[in-house]
């Protein structure tokens, strides 16, 4: 009985392996055009009686996208981006020691790790659900790399309600398309993602004027992403 279950285990493990590395090999080249977030919002929009909103364009971010857009979340999300691989340390030090100190708990997550949360998982605070997304962000550094990584960031990311991806908040906030958007536009879009579905781009506060303000000052110590 015991060997059986061992069997059936090894089966599942090799099974697990296999199918999630071959989906990254597969999606370091293929556009990614829904994330199990989409399907979460659209099945919560449905529950309420509402119609599907889900706005997303794949565009190239070499040439059909503004190159302040990488510049801009990187001063916003994880200005370590370029020089750590997947898990900034020194900020999940300092969100511990906050932790410790009783202060307003923060996120410490990478631009690589929220896109292993939003291209392979779901929502949550597990331990389970923390411990893929620390695998699938290895797996995406090794086999991916950076450029693909913002790529893949700047075409999925949640930027308001129903609307995913620089491209798609491009035309419905600012009606031009991603390439077209300026230094300031994309320091807007990047101050409202902390909570892109109560802060906006398109009509945005006091509170996201400031950010925009700080985040553009962030830029200019920050180099123009390099192509791939």
């Amino acid at each position: 009985m015991f060997s059986k279950i061992q069997k059936y285990l090894r089966i599942l493990l090799v099974f697990f392996f296999a199918s999630t590395i071959l989906s990254v090999v597969v999606l370091k080249w293929c556009p990614v055009y829904v994330t199990p977030l989409m399907l979460i919002r659209a099945v919560q929009q449905m529950s309420r009686g509402e119609k599907i909103r889900m706005k997303h364009h794949w565009v190239s971010m070499d040439g059909e996208m503004s190159i302040y857009m990488p510049v801009a979340v990187m001063a916003s999300e994880d200005q370590r981006f370029l020089q750590h691989h997947g898990f900034d340390f020194t900020e999940i030090g300092k969100a511990i020691e906050e932790r410790a100190s009783g202060k307003r708990l923060r996120g410490g997550s990478t631009i690589s790790q929220q896109v292993a949360k939003n291209v392979f998982l779901w929502p949550g605070k597990s331990w389970v659900r923390k411990g893929l997304e620390a695998y699938f962000t290895v797996l995406i550094e090794l086999v991916w790399g950076k450029h693909r990584i913002m790529e893949v960031y700047l075409n999925s990311i949640e930027m308001g309600d129903g609307i995913y991806g620089a491209d798609a908040v491009a035309w419905q906030n600012f009606g031009r398309p991603a390439s077209q958007l300026t230094r300031p536009n994309c320091a807007l879009i990047a101050a409202t993602l902390p909570n892109p579905l109560k802060y906006s781009s398109l009509e945005p506060s006091h509170y996201i004027l400031r950010r925009q303000s700080q985040i553009m000052s962030q830029m200019r110590h920050i180099d123009v992403f390099p192509a791939k």
